[in-house]
């Protein structure tokens, strides 16, 4: 049976994974107060929990401490949209490299399936099908966490990793789904993985990521800052 401990950590892991996805979906908003006794009703867990969870997300970046004010959620900037744009292509891209030249049968084999289900929730969201954004959300990050998984690097795939959720807490809320345009962009570099061409792929990812980018300050959505 699982002591004491297991269970505080258990309802610890349960409470972090609970609220950073929430921060990363928008439910809780960018600039939103995160008020102690709320979160604890909404996620049924302690208050000495919930500011180690919180403690955690700050060193993440994704949370900010507001000293004696407590917590909230770090806000949107023009200004961090474009690092981590800049800080994705860097990291993504020196990954497709490594990982055009070790992958292997199976990890074209996983490449070409993780782009099958993108292209599938991709149609469905062009058809009108919003019911299919979660589902493409999750398909999306699947994909290019593939494209990179044979680089042969846990430190590269995780610093990378962590990059791409601030950077996606962006896309769930501002972004958004840029149609035609993306899909033809994930074409194309499912074409560059198969060939093994990090030359095209990192122009592709390029145009990828920074389209992305204007799109969402051309919509208003993002603050300036």
């Amino acid at each position: 049976m699982p002591g004491p401990s297991d269970s505080a950590e258990t309802a610890g892991e349960r409470a972090y994974r609970a609220i950073r996805a929430d921060i990363l979906r928008g439910v809780l908003a960018p600039g939103q107060k995160l008020k102690l006794d709320a979160l604890r009703d909404a996620y049924d867990t302690g208050i000495g929990t919930l500011r180690e969870t919180l403690s955690r997300l700050v060193a993440e970046r994704i949370v900010v401490a507001e000293g004696q004010r407590g917590f909230e959620v770090a806000p949107f900037s023009t200004k961090e949209l474009r690092e981590l744009a800049a800080l994705r292509l860097l990291l993504e891209g020196h990954a497709l490299e490594q990982s055009f030249r070790a992958g292997d049968l199976d990890w074209e084999a996983r490449v070409v399936a993780a782009y099958h289900k993108l292209a599938l929730m991709e149609e469905k969201l062009r058809a009108g099908d919003a019911g299919a954004l979660e589902t493409w959300r999750h398909a999306d990050a699947r994909f290019h966490q593939t494209l990179i998984s044979a680089c042969g690097s846990r430190a590269l795939m995780a610093t990378h990793a962590a990059t791409f959720d601030r950077y996606q807490r962006y896309q769930n809320v501002a972004l958004g789904f840029r149609g035609a345009v993306a899909s033809a962009e994930h074409a194309a570099l499912r074409n560059a993985a198969l060939e093994r061409d990090a030359a095209a792929a990192r122009s592709v990812l390029e145009v990828h990521i920074l389209g992305g980018v204007e799109h969402a300050l051309a919509a208003g959505t993002v603050p300036g800052g």
